[in-house]
């Protein structure tokens, strides 16, 4: 079973030579998107053998992992596992990943912090943990039937994905809303999902989301928008009940695809 290891960067020159050394001293085939960073992390890379996608500005989250996606197809990895720089996900976890996708029964393995109890101080800010659980119970409400699992935890980037079950795809969303869409086309497509616990760990509560997402409301908000468009998009392959009570205002914001730091 072939995988790769992706991990997305954005200015990660404090933690990228650990978490490189680390990953690789568990598994050999890792690909580094480089978001455009503007301090030493270019310059740290070459020192890894890694593969590299460099943005020559900041594309946003979502548009990395859209060139996770495209390199695990193109290459014919079989199984695709996604992780951030930020010393927040342990690569100790990554066979666990490749143990629960050997198992067979679902298209991505989704990590969750919340499966199990925090460890000591590990918390995440309030408004953080409120929106996730929001966002959850909606997704959870929607699409639980197609994704055939009830989620705890819809924003954990940890995740591994049968690369086969990419190919259908087509995100399009390039900030911290990927997931909206991504949950929305995965259940349209048929996918099934299992969640796996992964340590809950937060370094630096003071990382933002820039722009206007660093407001909470506006930030939720967001979410929604994005996810609620994708379900109009996607309606004739889901079950009424995904649709319920969307009204057609909430979809149709032109900017949501635009904002490069969203």
């Amino acid at each position: 079973m072939r995988t790769l290891v992706a991990i997305p960067v954005f200015n990660e020159e404090r933690y990228v030579r650990a978490v490189l050394s680390r990953v690789l001293s568990i598994h050999p085939d890792v690909l580094v998107i480089d978001d455009g960073s503007s301090d030493n992390t270019p310059h740290v890379l070459p020192d890894f053998p890694v593969d590299v996608i460099r943005h020559a500005r900041n594309r946003g989250y979502g548009k990395s992992m859209i060139d996770a996606f495209r390199f695990a197809v193109a290459e014919k990895f079989d199984w695709l596992i996604t992780m951030d720089c930020d010393e927040q996900h342990e690569p100790a976890a990554i066979p666990a990943f490749i143990e629960e996708a050997a198992k067979g029964g679902a298209d991505i393995i989704s990590g969750s912090r919340y499966l199990l109890p925090a460890a000591g101080d590990d918390r995440p800010p309030a408004d953080r943990r409120a929106i996730n659980a929001t966002i959850t119970a909606e997704i959870n409400s929607r699409l639980a039937g197609p994704l055939g699992a009830i989620l705890t935890d819809s924003f954990c980037g940890f995740k591994a994905y049968r690369v086969s079950s990419l190919r259908p795809l087509r995100p399009t969303v390039p900030g911290y809303a990927f997931p909206m869409q991504f949950w929305v086309q995965a259940a349209a497509a048929g996918l099934k999902v299992r969640e796996m616990p992964v340590r809950r760990i937060y370094n630096d509560l003071t990382r933002t989301f820039g722009g206007t997402l660093d407001d909470a409301e506006e930030r939720l908000r967001h979410y929604r928008r994005i996810l609620h468009r994708e379900l109009r998009r996607k309606s004739h392959l889901l079950p009424s009940q995904a649709l319920r009570g969307i009204c057609e205002q909430t979809c149709q914001n032109p900017r949501d695809d635009s904002i490069r730091s969203l």
